[in-house]
């Protein structure tokens, strides 16, 4: 009998030091298995080994579509190259159709929908507290290559140039950031071995511009796309911005500015009918820099605008927001201008109201700055981004940029609703 115990307890050792550290996260009591896109069970068991990212997302929210379809490019990617790579789905979706819809468009495994506990599981374990989130688990959990949780992030500033997203890594990536920083000039910017120009418009079509002649302006680099409805709201504006500027330039004698648009767009047709609205520059269609430059400004969504000074040194990458604040009179972007800009908006802020009633809206809206509940936030008259002073709603969370508030005599809109 004492034998057969024995026996027994051996076999129950031996099945925890057997059972591995994915099949110890990924399975449940009732499943060792994870679904593949073709429908087939695999095992949890054929993880060991392997770098794992767990993706949290789901389909009803727009980010995680957006970079689902930027990861499928980079898993491909990387799975040409690497065997010992997987990526498996932590879905949120809203019901089992939701999640065969959203997964249908993944090439990765997934923990079957039906399995709620194993998913809240995960979440509890990696304090997942918004979507998309892409946590990277090593095989082995040694003190260099410990959990990275910050794999959206990476996926868009490094994309396959992070893998094995370990902390090692990663931290060597870093240290080659900052010294490309250091280095950073125009001219190693936007060139590259094939290519030393950026084209303009002429009547004959477009011409090739050196880029040595950029050298010394303040540089706007315009990321953007003809597909991308923030853009073609924002695009105008910035046109407008773009030619005041020139314009009183143009009459103290001076050609100290420029922008060149790095397009995102998916064919060289979209490319051709979007730039030609434009009075500026731009790299080629499909340029090689323009991943680099991406990568390099961690540009994570578009329209974004990066201010190059006339040294070659990032000013900001924030340059929608300050065109959206101050129109043309950011100009030339720096800490010093928005500095002055700021005490003028204090200024002025001193003769608003502290308090009005906004047509459109159906609550008294509240004078805020970022020192009394203000700061970053979209204007919902205008959709663009702002800072600083706006009218907010303390009820519902409304806000809206000073110049947007159009203000309405409530006794009188009250009368006239009734």
């Amino acid at each position: 009998m004492r034998a057969e115990m024995k026996h027994e307890a051996q076999a129950v050792v031996n099945n925890i030091c057997n059972t591995g550290k994915f099949s110890q996260l990924l399975a449940s009591q009732d499943r060792d298995y994870l679904l593949s896109p073709t429908g087939s069970q695999v095992k949890v068991s054929d993880l060991e080994g392997k770098v794992v990212g767990l993706l949290f997302a789901a389909n009803w929210y727009p980010p995680c579509r957006g970079f689902t379809q930027v990861l499928v490019g980079i898993y491909e990617e990387l799975k040409s190259s690497f065997r010992e790579f997987e990526i498996v789905y932590v879905s949120s979706d809203e019901d089992l159709d939701a999640f065969s819809s959203f997964y249908g468009n993944m090439p990765w495994l997934a923990i079957p929908f039906s399995d709620l506990e194993t998913k809240k599981s995960l979440t509890r374990k990696y304090d997942v507290e918004g979507i998309p989130c892409l946590i990277f688990l090593q095989p082995q959990d040694r003190k260099d290559q410990a959990t990275v949780r910050d794999g959206v992030e990476l996926i868009y500033r490094y994309g396959v140039q992070a893998y094995p997203f370990c902390n090692e890594r990663l931290e060597q990536l870093r240290k080659e950031d900052k010294i490309k920083r250091e280095n950073q000039t125009l001219l190693n910017l936007l060139s590259n071995r094939h290519r030393d120009y950026v084209l303009s418009h002429t009547h004959f079509g477009l011409k090739q511009v050196p880029l040595a002649s950029l050298v010394g302006k303040t540089i706007a680099l315009y990321f953007s796309a003809e597909w991308c409805v923030p853009c073609a709201k924002f695009t105008p504006k910035l046109i407008s911005v773009y030619e005041k500027i020139k314009q009183e330039l143009a009459e103290k004698g001076e050609e100290d500015f420029e922008v060149v648009l790095v397009s995102s767009d998916r064919d060289k047709a979209s490319f051709d009918s979007y730039y030609s609205s434009m009075p500026w520059l731009a790299l080629p269609f499909g340029d090689t820099e323009t991943k680099n430059l991406v990568r390099h400004f961690n540009v994570q969504g578009i329209p974004w605008l990066v201010i190059i000074g006339p040294d070659g040194k990032t000013i900001t990458v924030h340059g929608r927001s300050l065109i959206n604040l101050y129109r043309e009179n950011a100009y030339p972007f720096t800490n010093a201008k928005v500095e002055e800009l700021e005490k003028q908006l204090e200024q002025e802020a001193k003769d608003l109201p502290a308090l009005v009633y906004h047509e459109g809206h159906g609550h008294d809206l509240n004078l805020v700055s970022d020192g009394n509940g203000g700061g970053p936030f979209i204007c919902c008259v205008c959709d663009e981004q702002g800072s600083n002073w706006a009218y907010q709603c303390l009820q519902c969370g409304y806000e809206v940029h000073p110049k947007c508030v159009r203000s309405v005599d409530r006794h009188n809109s009250l009368l006239i609703a009734n």
